[in-house]
């Protein structure tokens, strides 16, 4: 973990946003006292935990089936693409 002055956020704030964009945690200190920790919030690229239901919502959208029979066909429709 590395450790940041309350004035290193105020003049240095590029190199300390790259730490914790590396997927380092920072720890705040003043007056030699560390009073806060900044750590990273999410990893970028991550895949989610539960992917979307989309032939759930096209059932939604299109209650009577999707056009032409298929949800390739119907997304292509949507779009403008056919």
């Amino acid at each position: 973990m590395k450790k940041a002055k309350v004035a290193d956020l105020r003049n240095k704030f590029s190199t300390v946003a790259r730490w914790i964009e590396d997927g380092e945690s920072v720890q705040i200190t003043r007056r030699g006292r560390t009073f806060a920790v900044l750590s990273p919030a999410g990893r970028k690229g991550t895949t989610p935990t539960q992917w979307p239901r989309f032939e759930e919502r096209l059932e939604k959208a299109f209650p009577d089936g999707p056009v032409n029979g298929r949800s390739e066909e119907t997304i292509d429709y949507l779009r403008g693409d056919r």
